[in-house]
């Protein structure tokens, strides 16, 4: 009987553990309906490409460790696919989304299932299109609680609020582009930066703004989110400060600041207290931009309004910093630390096996059809990468040749004065379709060395399918020798988007434990789509566990 007794109280138990387990890893279902959607803003009104209707699109909620399982609908003409931006995607690379890099996109009347688990993620990401420039309309947040019974590594909020911003054209953003890559020319600049998908009182129209409801003694996580296309943007409530504790889904060391710097692709987690009197507070965003290259200079607003405050009250504004506030973005960056604990400890490579320096900029390639006989292009290590017609982690896994090549150049074929006045006596590219083969496991170091070729500019580039370790910047040209001193190598920030100085560098680390093929590019769409990305190819390891996973069975067809 005793015996009885203890096998059913074991059962019991593992019965329990199990159970707490599936409570504790859960399966989020969701489902994207792409549809077109007439939307008005700056007193004009256009049909749009959305999800579910939405602008912005629907949020993502799930917590570490969960699966989450999307089915995504296309109804409209053009095809679609959906990045789930920062989203490691561990073994499972046909859900990361980028079109014709780990899947063909989804044609129209078709539908795919995206399933991937948040191993080890928490904090605030985004999803977007990722073809051609769709993620103008097409994005949404994406937050990841931790586990259940895990606290934050700071107080707990009363409350938090997801705060996506955006840009806005009023005509056809496709058409936009098209029209400049006929012309051989930079493309026109937003109309409009949004808040919520809400521009705020514009020049000749009284447009609507965002609104942010606070009580006074209360604290709010700011949940903000750089779904723009092209700017990096200055973020700013009139009269408060803002708590910094996490970026791009990583903790850091928390610091106070009056204005965030983020750019495209990037995202900022920020503890508002509301203690100021009441009243309605200006909240604004507008472009930063240190150099020759147009920015849609249309500031964005909301208001952040106390309970209790009376109709008509007047609002407190805010000074934005200038356009080319350098020392404004260069302060915010530098306050990045990880948070570095025992729980969350900064795991940084300090030794190398692939030592890689890509510079990265704009070029000018001859063209035919092209109003002067030239197209802009940019380029990584002066290749302008070709999107091909089968998606490169296809071509690996069936191992279908002809689809690329793994020559992609570990540095610049040919060294100059990167950041210099003088500008190479060559401007053209080369084009083609290389990745830059990683072998499972090996550790990385980039250094992405921006140019002034034409102009230099700030480069916010993004790394799908990992994040890495910011160890260190600067201005001018790096230095293998004297720069890698200074490397920070205890508490540099984690990232999956990082802003290189204009006229300067950034060095990140990372390892190559996923396999898979993997997209680097600038997440300045115009950038993108001129050229400026490549791939890494990270080779299985030993055994399932370190090997990409079989492809679903609905994986869409070129």
């Amino acid at each position: 009987m005793g015996f009885r007794i203890l096998a059913l109280i074991l059962i019991l138990i593992s019965t329990t553990f199990l159970y707490l387990a599936c409570v504790e890893s859960r399966v989020r279902h969701y489902k994207f309906d792409v549809v077109q959607k007439n939307i008005t803003r700056l007193c004009t009104s256009k049909s749009i490409i959305t999800v579910n209707g939405k602008f912005p699109g629907p949020t993502i909620y799930a917590r570490e460790d969960d699966t989450v399982i999307v089915r995504v609908v296309n109804h409209v003409k053009d095809n679609v696919t959906i990045h789930w931006h920062g989203v490691r995607q561990l073994r499972t690379g046909w859900a990361d989304g980028p079109g014709y890099i780990t899947q063909c996109p989804i044609q129209t009347g078709q539908s795919y299932v995206y399933k991937f688990t948040l191993t080890g993620q928490r904090g605030t990401l985004l999803w977007h299109s990722h073809i051609n420039w769709q993620r103008a309309t097409v994005h949404g947040a994406i937050v990841i609680l931790p586990k259940r019974g895990t606290p934050y590594p700071f107080p707990k909020p009363d409350k938090e609020k997801i705060i996506v911003l955006g840009e806005w054209w009023k005509s056809d953003v496709e058409a936009v582009i098209d029209q400049a890559m006929r012309l051989g020319i930079p493309p026109n600049v937003s109309d409009a930066h949004t808040i919520m998908g809400l521009p705020g009182p514009v020049q000749n129209c009284p447009s609507q703004g965002y609104s942010l409801h606070v009580e006074n003694g209360k604290t709010y996580m700011l949940r903000i989110i750089n779904a723009a296309v092209n700017e990096d943007l200055f973020f700013k409530i009139a009269g408060h400060q803002l708590t910094v504790v996490e970026v791009d889904a990583s903790y850091t060391k928390p610091f106070q600041t009056d204005t965030i710097f983020i750019a495209p692709g990037q995202t900022t987690n920020a503890i508002l207290t509301a203690d100021q009197g009441t009243g309605n507070y200006l909240i604004a965003i507008s472009p930063f931009m240190d150099t020759i290259v147009a920015t849609d200079n249309v500031t964005a607003t909301g208001t952040l309004r106390y309970n209790g405050t009376l109709a008509f009250t007047a609002t407190d504004v805010t000074v934005l910093p200038p356009r080319n506030a350098t020392p404004v973005t260069t302060k915010f960056m530098d306050s990045l630390r990880s948070l570095d604990s025992r729980k969350y400890p900064a795991d940084v490579p300090e030794s190398v096996d692939h030592s890689l320096v890509f510079a990265i900029g704009v070029g000018i390639n001859p063209c035919a059809t092209c109003t002067n006989g030239t197209r802009v292009v940019a380029d990584i290590n002066n290749v302008s990468f070709v999107m091909p017609t089968t998606a490169l982690l296809q071509a690996h896994y069936y191992n279908i040749s002809g689809v690329y090549t793994d020559d992609f150049p570990p540095r610049p074929p040919t060294p100059f004065d990167y950041t210099g006045a003088a500008q190479p006596a060559n401007m053209q590219t080369k084009n083609g379709t290389r990745v830059y083969r990683l072998g499972y496991n090996s550790t990385v170091q980039i250094v992405l060395q921006g140019t002034s070729i034409i102009a230099p500019e700030s480069h916010p580039t993004h790394l799908h399918g990992f994040n890495f370790y910011v160890v260190g910047k600067g201005l001018g040209n790096y230095d293998p020798v004297d720069d890698p001193k200074k490397f920070n190598l205890v508490d540099p920030v984690e990232r999956n988007t990082i802003s290189v100085p204009t006229g300067g560098w950034t060095a990140i680390r990372f390892r190559a434990d996923n396999p898979g093929v993997w997209f680097l590019h600038c997440h300045l769409e115009v950038h993108t789509t001129w050229g400026l990305k490549m791939a890494f190819l990270v080779e299985n390891g030993e055994g399932p566990n370190q090997s990409i996973i079989d492809p679903p069975l609905d994986l869409p067809k070129c």
